[in-house]
């Protein structure tokens, strides 16, 4: 077989937009060029790879399985280039992350190192709620999202990170034992709530519901440095991530509560759109995580063990 990378990067384009006209705008060739290029990989094959009905395009099962080879094939010759021009110090570009607001305290060690290595590359950070990252995300409008909960409705690529624990918390209170507590009692507690919107929000209500919980909500807040406060303050009771408490625990200023299905767990993760082209620079970013999480999250993120 004598198909060449540019032949496989036109088909690529040419089953992620459905239409050869919209692939030639998009790679800046003329239709007939692009129609070319199809036909020489076809003659490649005496399986048909797509087939034209009505005007439209329909990819054959067997063009789906050389899509999933070629898109592996790409991504390769890109991975050899970007280590090629990272050797060199000559990745430049932006990478764009949006970041559910919990991970604010997650991103930052999973850039520090890679900032340092790739000097020439913007990082732009978008924190927000889960919600409008998703949003972010399926509009394109960024190169990665940091998550702890996988939209369904998105076809994504992803690289799991590390364990994500959430823990009913209160101010510190010597005066009433916590073996005292039962999930009984969330029902006559002010509890403090995230946004809707919000991941933590979510979780928080699905447990309430599932230990059938009567609570009204008492007190809604956009981020979770505030309710933490609210929480340091003595406002109420909440269902927090571990991951932004280290402090607040290590000094007494808040303490966990035990009851059953506590902690929730879930993962973050850093995903995004399975059929976008990533940068070099996005390329360069996804090669560093994966070779590099597993001492990150040992040289920063140990500590949780303990809870």
């Amino acid at each position: 077989m004598h198909y060449t990378l540019h032949q496989l990067v036109i088909y690529l384009k040419v089953i992620q937009k459905n239409s050869i006209t919209k692939a030639a705008e998009e790679l800046h060739l003329t239709q007939p060029a692009v129609s070319i290029q199809i036909k020489k990989l076809q003659e490649q094959f005496d399986i048909p790879l797509i087939e034209v009905i009505g005007r439209k395009i329909h990819v054959t099962e067997f063009g789906q399985e050389i899509a999933i080879a070629c898109h592996e094939i790409v991504n390769q010759m890109a991975d050899i280039k970007n280590k090629a021009m990272a050797y060199k110090g000559m990745v430049t570009g932006k990478i764009k992350i949006s970041v559910v607001s919990t991970g604010k305290y997650v991103v930052p060690y999973f850039l520090t190192k890679f900032s340092k290595l790739f000097p020439s590359i913007e990082i732009i950070i978008d924190v927000t709620n889960k919600s409008k990252v998703i949003e972010s995300l399926e509009k394109n409008k960024t190169d990665f999202a940091l998550v702890s909960t996988i939209p369904e409705n998105l076809n994504i690529e992803r690289v799991p990170l590390m364990s994500n624990k959430l823990f009913l918390v209160r101010k510190h209170n010597t005066k009433a034992p916590i073996l005292k507590f039962k999930t009984s009692d969330l029902n006559n507690i002010p509890l403090i709530y995230r946004e809707e919107g919000s991941a933590t929000r979510q979780a928080m209500e699905k447990y309430l519901t599932n230990n059938a919980i009567k609570n009204k909500k008492t007190i809604e807040l956009v981020s979770n440095e505030a309710v933490k406060q609210a929480v340091i303050a003595d406002m109420g009771y909440s269902i927090m991530p571990l991951i932004g408490m280290r402090n607040e625990l290590l000094n007494d200023d808040l303490e966990i509560l035990s009851l059953p299905n506590l902690p929730i767990e879930t993962q973050w993760n850093l995903i995004w759109l399975k059929d976008k082209q990533l940068p070099p620079s996005g390329l360069a970013y996804l090669n560093f995580i994966q070779e590099n999480k597993d001492n990150i999250i040992h040289n920063h993120f140990d500590w949780c063990r303990k809870f």
